[in-house]
């Protein structure tokens, strides 16, 4: 089974791309953006308008609501029966990348361990980890996984509680599981298509310009919206890129000059970003160009 990938940092044109190739093969786009599932979240998160979508089916957008806390396993098991959907209609997947994490395990197939946020395990491992700190927590992973424990930081708190929670909830460390878990054959024979740029300052400014933009747009308001709708501070989706800024300048503790700065920061932290898949094929097409989205 066949699907097309597109990939690349922020602002580089996948979703253009990605439309482009659709209506090109006869295909259908996945989105691939663990915050474009999120209703009520179009500006913040730069999913594709209906004018920029030319028509093409688009999947994975818009299907949630914000207060949902949305897993790599619940939204791989989401977009994957999206592309089976697709393939049986004798349509061609284009996948939209944007969290690189959910892409690789929807591709590879990944069977997802047990384990959820505010489940009971989870919240007991936090408690833990306040009472006692990361270096007790750490030391505790070493004791059960000590080729996980060898690989993670101090400050990868999130990471070393849940490889505790893993090895709890299944007595299997997780290294193991990823190595068993890179050994099968991936689900989807799949084909990377990787944006770049010849010229970094011409990305740069081009996420310079989307950042503008969202705001033109109304982030601000949209946020507001958000929280007059009842939703916590504190979800999931108000910590993503963009919104997590903006929601202090609706709180009044940040200006929207200093949101628009770390908005900027943030997102150009990916853009020397190399996409290298391994075993795959895999091609890079650098763009000359400071137009399109």
């Amino acid at each position: 089974m066949t699907v097309l990938c597109v990939v690349g940092p922020t602002a580089s044109g996948k979703t253009k791309m990605a439309v482009a190739l659709a209506r090109r093969l006869n295909g259908e786009v996945v989105s691939v953006d663990s915050m474009q599932i999120y209703r009520g979240m179009t500006i913040g998160t730069a999913a594709p308008t209906a004018e920029e979508m030319e028509g093409v089916p688009h999947h994975m957008i818009a299907v949630a609501d914000p207060a949902e806390q949305w897993s790599a396993a619940r939204f791989c098991q989401a977009a994957d029966a999206c592309i089976q959907d697709i393939l049986s209609r004798g349509k061609l997947p284009v996948l939209a990348g944007g969290t690189g994490l959910y892409l690789d395990a929807l591709i590879r197939g990944d069977d997802f361990a047990p384990g959820c946020q505010g489940g009971q395990t989870r919240l007991r491992l936090q408690q833990e980890l306040r009472e006692l700190g990361p270096q007790e927590m750490l030391r505790r992973l070493e004791a059960v996984d000590p080729e996980t424990a060898a690989r993670l930081h101090l400050r990868d708190e999130k990471r070393i509680l849940r490889a505790l929670e893993i090895y709890e909830e299944t007595g299997e460390p997780m290294s193991r599981r990823d190595r068993r878990g890179r050994e099968k054959p991936d689900r989807y024979q799949a084909l990377y298509i990787g944006l770049n740029f010849r010229d970094r300052a011409d990305l740069r400014e081009r996420i310079d310009r989307r950042v503008d933009e969202m705001v033109r747009r109304g982030l601000l308001q949209e946020v507001q919206a958000l929280l007059d709708g009842g939703l916590p501070r504190d979800a999931t989706a108000l910590q993503a890129i963009g919104y997590k800024q903006f929601l202090a300048v609706a709180d009044g503790t940040a200006t929207a000059d200093q949101a628009v700065e770390e908005v900027n920061s943030v997102m150009g932290i990916g853009d020397s970003i190399l996409y290298i898949y391994q075993g795959l094929a895999y091609v890079q097409i650098a763009i000359n160009m400071s137009s399109g989205s």
